[in-house]
């Protein structure tokens, strides 16, 4: 997270001059604090108001610290406000850094991580005020972000979010994923249950769905859960083999029809595997960076430990290995269910594994 702080009085500075530098965040201050060592330190001083700041700190940080009266820093961010999707993490730190306060974007910004972090470095009493925290339930909108999962329907997250907070029936379909993603220190409410497939939540009564899937769902799916949210846990490993030179165009596009056809979302693609000798094949590799998939590659002798539906004598014959995508989708999945063994697209090779996250 890139961070700025900025300060507008004598006791503000003293403590954004030491908070900045354990932060190694950006310091905002007024000119009249100036200290002599700024230029040296990259420290930006500034002439009337911080409010003329704000707009470039929105640009250009991903959490704002403001050393600030809650009532002033509320007045000045109102006017350039947009939506808690894009707007930064806004934290407010009184002048005797006595009250770190989450005021904007707690969740998805990051906001409440930030007062907790400000907090321990200041001895400062964090305020969180959202409700899944206060409550100590399921943040809706950040279900799963320490996993890396994302949302890929929310429509209803506000809903879903009310229903959480509001302690009504609320199912988990989880159909892959994580499990362990219950974090607090007390057991699960009674309000909220679990289904291990979108079949099973279906035939449950719920206010709404917190589904956790690598499917795509089909119409009938959404529409028959009450208030779906869709997270997307990073739960899919690729296999791939391909000619020498193949194109990163030809290799995506393979990649593109197969997930179709499989009915599975590319969200949910973990990474991407193939044979060593494959490890500086350009097409593959630009496939990669694109959608920032790490890439795993395997030595022959380890891929033909693999279990391999079918194995080929001509492709031993010029890797030494007896099958390439499948084996590397096996093994970079820790062992995961092959749901594609291999199919075979011009160019290009493909299989497709699940991980089985909690598998022993």
């Amino acid at each position: 997270m890139k961070v700025a702080i900025a300060s507008i009085t004598k006791h503000g500075t003293e403590t954004a001059r030491k908070l900045a530098e354990e932060m190694q965040a950006d310091l905002y201050y007024m000119r009249k604090f100036c200290r002599g060592d700024e230029e040296e330190r990259g420290i930006t001083l500034f002439d009337g108001s911080v409010r003329l700041q704000l707009p470039k700190l929105f640009k250009e940080y991903d959490g704002i610290v403001l050393i600030i009266s809650l009532g002033a820093v509320v007045r000045m961010i109102a006017p350039i406000l947009g939506d808690k999707k894009t707007d930064p993490a806004v934290v407010v730190l009184d002048d005797r850094a006595e009250h770190a306060i989450s005021v904007l974007s707690g969740h998805i910004g990051g906001a409440n991580e930030l007062t907790h972090w400000v907090a321990e470095l200041t001895g400062a009493r964090p305020v969180i005020t959202t409700a899944s925290d206060v409550q100590k339930t399921i943040p809706v909108d950040m279900f799963g972000r320490e996993f890396g999962w994302k949302f890929e329907y929310d429509r209803f997250l506000t809903q879903a979010a009310a229903a959480v907070v509001n302690e009504e029936p609320v199912l988990v379909v989880q159909e892959s994923g994580e499990p362990n993603w219950w974090k607090h220190d007390r057991p699960m409410p009674a309000h909220i249950k679990t289904a291990a497939s979108v079949k099973e939540a279906l035939e449950t009564p719920h206010n709404a769905a917190l589904v956790i899937t690598h499917r795509l769902l089909e119409a009938e799916e959404l529409d028959g859960l009450h208030y779906p949210v869709v997270y997307r846990p990073k739960s899919i490993v690729l296999g791939i083999g391909c000619n020498r030179g193949t194109k990163a165009e030809e290799i995506e596009q393979v990649i593109d029809e197969t997930l179709r056809d499989l009915a599975l979302s590319k969200t949910s693609v973990q990474s991407i595997a193939s044979i060593d000798l494959k490890k500086d094949e350009e097409g593959i590799l630009a496939v990669a960076e694109k959608n920032d998939w790490p890439f795993f590659t395997f030595p022959p002798e380890q891929l033909n430990e693999a279990p391999m539906k079918e194995r080929s004598e001509t492709v031993f014959k010029y890797t030494g290995a007896y099958g390439v995508s499948e084996p590397a989708a096996y093994l970079a999945s820790k062992g995961g269910e092959v749901i594609l063994p291999k199919k075979k697209n011009g160019n290009v090779t493909i299989s497709a594994a699940l991980i089985e996250f909690g598998k022993k």
